[in-house]
């Protein structure tokens, strides 16, 4: 009864973890989940009254399919201000959510055959939202920083190329592209008449570079980007469901004319708070980034005591993605298997690596609580040192 499609979609291992843990949880297990995929923080004072002042006022009907203008002239301010980007409003699509931005832009875009050249580690849905596209996933190696570069992309390259998808600052890395790394890959894109891509939605979150986004190097390559963003994790308002596109207009028409045969307009209350979330002046954005590089700090200097892992500093984001193959023997294979035996042994929550396409990995997020990140990496290294994955 059920679609080839569907049966050939893989779950959210992601998602699957964090079901996990809070199933756990419920059972008055002490776990320490290191799963999480979104600030701990709660979203802002003004984002709050904002949702409620959109109820109280009854701003609680239908919307414009694409989004309201005023927030889509907000996206273009921030567009212009932030990153040097100029856009009209037509050229913006706002969404339910970052994913669901790039599934509208998937589905716009794709034909069946066509090719999508994904670096590795990837975003988990990356994949998965080609094939729904009926596209291929062509699944690129990258270098020892977690980077691609135009060299590793030629040798996947075909005539069925049509789109490369960057993730700058990248989950589950933490890998953040220089100008010089984004100004190659532009020139690659151009060279082979190709589309990118261009998910941002960590963009605030990072700690010793800069922001820069592929579409402001000049004006031939960002006729050939859409940029992802949105608010879910700069402004700790996940559960809000905004995220936005921005790209050439028969890209975004195109995308927008799907978005209205399948959602329609992303939630009426959830478009104002996005405004206060973006207009704000407050230091919340500030005050979390330097949170996390405090965190994200300690965990480097916890993790680099531990015998036998290997760990690249994170430039941006709210993760550590850490090589674990040092420890697979005859029953622990993999990262499914390190990080199911983990679970049992210390009660620790990670996320395999094989969600991102690398199965010598783990990602463990530092968006928790710096007491239970303490506890955390405590168990972590008495699980390594203890040798538990050769019982």
């Amino acid at each position: 009864m059920i679609s080839e499609r569907i049966k050939q979609l893989a779950p959210s291992l992601t998602l699957e973890v964090s079901a996990k843990a809070k199933e756990l949880k419920s059972q008055g297990i002490d776990v320490i989940d290191f799963g999480a995929g979104e600030p701990d923080s709660d979203s802002p004072f003004e984002v709050k009254q904002a949702g409620i002042e959109a109820i109280q006022n009854n701003f609680t009907h239908y919307t414009a399919v694409g989004g309201i203008d005023e927030l889509k002239q907000v996206i273009v301010n921030k567009f212009r201000i932030e990153n040097n980007i100029d856009y009209t409003p037509e050229q913006i699509l706002v969404s339910s959510g970052a994913k669901h931005s790039i599934h509208n832009i998937m589905q716009a875009l794709l034909n069946l055959g066509d090719e999508v050249l994904i670096p590795l580690p990837y975003w988990v849905s990356y994949p998965e939202q080609v094939k729904l596209a009926q596209a291929n996933p062509i699944l690129v190696e990258s270098n020892q920083d977690f980077k691609v570069t135009p060299e590793l992309l030629k040798e996947k390259l075909t005539n069925q190329t049509k789109l490369l998808i960057l993730n700058s600052p990248n989950n589950p890395s933490g890998a953040v592209y220089t100008k010089n790394e984004l100004q190659a890959l532009a020139d690659f894109i151009i060279e082979n008449n190709l589309l990118v891509l261009s998910d941002e939605i960590y963009e605030k979150l990072i700690y010793e570079t800069e922001h820069i986004s592929i579409a402001s190097l000049n004006e031939e390559i960002k006729n050939r980007t859409i940029v992802v963003n949105g608010v879910s994790k700069s402004y700790a308002m996940t559960g809000w469901r905004i995220g936005y596109c921005a790209g050439p207009v028969p890209i975004i028409k195109a995308a927008t004319k799907y978005q209205g045969q399948t959602t329609s307009n992303p939630t009426s209350i959830s478009q104002k708070a996005a405004i206060a979330a973006l207009n704000s002046q407050s230091s919340f954005v500030q005050d979390m980034k330097q949170e996390y590089e405090k965190r994200m700090n300690y965990v480097h200097k916890v993790l680099n005591t531990i015998p036998g892992i290997k760990i690249n500093k994170p430039a941006g984001a709210f993760y550590f993605f850490i090589d674990v193959s040092n420890f697979y023997n005859d029953k622990i294979k993999d990262s499914i298997s390190f990080s199911k035996l983990l679970l049992d042994k210390v009660k620790v929550v990670v996320v395999p690596g094989a969600a991102f396409g690398m199965d010598n990995f783990i990602r463990i997020s530092y968006s928790i609580a710096l007491e239970d990140i303490e506890k955390g990496l405590q168990k972590l290294k008495y699980f390594c040192e203890e040798s538990f994955f050769k019982l």
